[in-house]
């Protein structure tokens, strides 16, 4: 199946009649960004709108929370220049009552195929979309190369897929039944490892160079973006995680690049702590 060659707006209406709602996506495959009137919070929403605020903006700056199924605000003047410059059509599986089990790839299919039941099958660039009916809460890297997208969160439509669309089995529900991380500030300190590493960094260009390389790493990502973070993080922990050469102002960078992906902070917090657990910081 490929994706759809209609007009991205086209795509959307579509797709709003049969009750999805749908965003515009820019260059990137994220979300378009808070208007002037929106930015640093001054409408009272949150940026990205990772949780709902009493914003009433109208236009298509609030990602998730922008979604809609209303034809009349598709088609509106507000969303014309979003569509003129989308590069795909955005969708909130929690609010078609639909979760989506993003498989990053072929580990975290093969994984699918052994636990969850059949359902539909859309594939990605790099893995599959299984698409069950039923909604919950959204998480991130519930297993590697594994993503939970419902409530709260968006995908990408990439098509109507194969298959026949399944109920939500409570093994998804358990991916994400675990505590949530506390919220934590965009810098987050990086304590040394426990046994106090040996530091590998003959020089400081060398510790440089890899949070260099490792922005880049996030900027370019096309698609995947949740896991990209995720790996990215765990990359840099692994190799400069336990001498306590890191600094906030290193993980801050690191943040500020996944932020500028479309990330918030909190889940920029989720994917750093998640790394150093399975590294066991």
């Amino acid at each position: 199946m490929t994706q759809p060659t209609l007009h991205p707006q086209h795509t959307a209406l579509s797709l709003a009649a049969s009750g999805v709602p749908v965003l515009p996506l820019r260059r990137g495959k994220v979300p378009f960004g808070n208007c002037p009137a929106c930015a640093d919070n001054a409408c009272g929403g949150r940026p990205n709108m990772r949780t709902p605020g009493p914003c009433r903006c109208p236009g298509v700056c609030h990602a998730w929370a922008a979604a809609t199924t209303n034809p009349a605000v598709i088609v509106s003047p507000a969303w014309a220049s979003a569509w003129q410059r989308a590069v795909c059509v955005g969708y909130h599986p929690g609010g078609a009552h639909l979760t989506v089990v993003d498989l990053d790839d072929a580990e975290a299919i093969a994984w699918a195929r052994d636990a969850l039941p059949a359902t539909q099958t859309v594939p990605t660039t790099r893995g599959q979309h299984w698409i069950y009916r039923g909604a919950m809460a959204s998480r991130n890297a519930v297993r590697p190369g594994v993503d939970i997208k419902s409530t709260m969160a968006y995908a990408r439509y990439l098509g109507p897929g194969t298959g026949t669309m399944a109920d939500l089995p409570d093994t998804v529900r358990t991916l994400a039944a675990k505590e949530p991380s506390p919220v934590r500030p965009a810098t987050v300190p990086v304590p040394a490892g426990a046994g106090g590493g040996e530091c590998p960094h003959r020089t400081p260009a060398y510790l440089e160079r890899g949070i260099a390389m490792a922005e880049q790493r996030i900027t370019e990502a096309s698609s995947a973006v949740h896991a990209t973070v995720y790996r990215t993080f765990l990359a840099v922990l692994s190799r400069h995680g336990r001498c306590g050469c890191l600094t906030d102002a290193h993980v801050a960078r690191l943040f500020t690049a996944a932020q500028a992906k479309g990330e918030s902070p909190r889940h920029c917090a989720d994917a750093w702590t998640n790394a150093r657990t399975t590294l066991g910081l």
